[in-house]
């Protein structure tokens, strides 16, 4: 359309700016005219920027056609693979810790407390959010919800609002982070362990006010100058840093969950990245994925590194859902192993990590076989996962206690010790 505007009003050529920072090949719609006889150009945002300042100032400008091959696989790929496996593996270690820590002192509680403690124990709040079936449908609901909300009102001003939610959370995440990891060494351990009395956040450790200041100023930095070039070095922490805290404060607690849960997030991925054509004219997921209407690239709930060797320039990205859905079942894998006293080999967190890696390189893979269409994640990496986890539990003969209970039985001693104190 445009090339047909310009070819009529007496243009040589034409020149377009793209509205992001990467570039598209440009196509036409099937019943388009494409009696185009001028030559049509599309530029990147900056390179266009640049352009337009160039004519400004009266610069003689030159410009070649060029149309370069993207290359089969970006370094860009491996290095977010990577980082999304690392992510998922350092938060399950964490999840299966606390979790062992946790079994440990109701281990103590059963065998030194009277049933009165055990009861006042039990009724508090120990820190975790097991999802339950109806929770999983409703957050997956409520997750399409809030989808459409973003692509109707998609703008600079809402991305604002997003960046504003994405630097609280990111400062919570990198808060949580940063004071779990410095515990556990000797020299912090004491500001760890004494708290004072903030008004509305009640006990905080002085180690938690000492790094507090630092978070928030991170992710401050981040917003303000978040459209440099090297910014998304920031997002990435700031992003990793939520994405662990979630996995470990959330859990599924057994696989019946995480399967309603996973089966969930694979009929969403595919509705909202294919389906929705058929409704909006255009996929809604990739629309917002990256960010159109808004000035921006992309939204701020993703984890993405720059194609440094690709000439067209852009990302590669993938979504936090991608990376906590799964990871929610990775994550109750390895705390079963550990409660279960299993090894490496034996138990099944090897292999749920090997069924996430394996089904997100079949998503980059397929991916560059689309030749860079928006691919859904999860329709590769949620069959990999419950696949590979039915059928070994199936194998090995745990899989009703994985699908009930997600945890070994653990024998009450004052059950063992009640035959000794009625001889008594």
């Amino acid at each position: 359309m445009k090339a047909n505007v310009a070819e009529e009003a007496g243009a040589s050529a034409i020149l377009i700016i793209n509205n992001q920072t990467e570039l598209f090949k440009m196509v036409c719609e099937s019943d388009a005219d494409v009696d185009i006889k001028i030559p049509a150009l599309m530029l990147p945002q900056d390179a266009g920027s640049r352009l337009e300042k160039y004519i400004s100032n009266n610069t003689m400008v030159s410009v070649a056609l060029y149309s370069p091959k993207r290359p089969a696989v970006d370094i860009a790929e491996v290095f977010l693979w990577l980082m999304a496996v690392g992510t998922i593996l350092c938060a399950s270690y964490w999840s299966a810790w606390t979790a062992r820590e946790v079994a440990i002192e109701q281990d103590k509680l059963l065998k030194d407390a009277s049933e009165e403690i055990l009861e006042v124990r039990g009724a508090g709040s120990s820190g975790f959010v097991d999802i339950n079936t109806m929770s999983a449908i409703f957050f997956v609901v409520a997750a399409s919800c809030f989808l459409v909300m973003l692509y109707k009102l998609m703008s600079f001003w809402f991305v604002e609002v997003l960046v504003v939610l994405f630097c609280i959370g990111g400062v919570e995440g990198l808060q949580t982070c940063l004071v779990t990891l410095l515990s556990c060494f000797r020299c912090f351990q004491r500001f760890a362990e004494s708290f004072i009395k903030v008004p509305l956040f009640g006990a905080v450790s002085h180690l938690t006010l000492a790094v507090c200041p630092f978070c928030i100023t991170f992710a401050v930095v981040w917003a303000v100058y978040r459209r440099i070039s090297f910014a998304w070095i920031g997002q990435d922490i700031l992003g990793i840093a939520l994405i662990i805290t979630v996995l470990q404060i959330v859990r599924v607690p057994n696989l019946k969950v995480g399967t309603v849960l996973l089966g969930c997030a694979f009929l969403y991925d595919i509705f909202w990245v294919f389906v929705s054509k058929w409704w909006f004219h255009e996929s809604v997921m990739i629309v917002v994925a990256r960010g159109d209407k808004s000035g921006e690239d992309g939204i701020p709930m993703l984890l993405k590194i720059p194609r440094i060797y690709d000439p067209w320039g852009g990302y590669s990205v993938i979504g936090f859902g991608d990376i906590i859905l799964p990871g929610l079942l990775v994550a109750f894998s390895l705390r079963y192993d550990w409660l279960t006293k299993k090894t490496l080999r034996a138990g099944y967190f090897i292999w749920a990590m090997t069924a996430y890696g394996l089904g997100l390189l079949v998503t980059y893979v397929a991916l560059n076989l689309m030749d860079g269409h928006g691919q859904p994640a999860l329709l590769y990496i949620v069959p990999f996962i419950l696949g590979t986890f039915i059928t070994l539990g199936k194998k090995r003969g745990d899989l009703k206690t994985l699908w009930t209970r997600g945890e070994p039985e653990r024998p009450c001693p004052h059950v063992q010790l009640q035959p000794l104190e009625q001889r008594e």
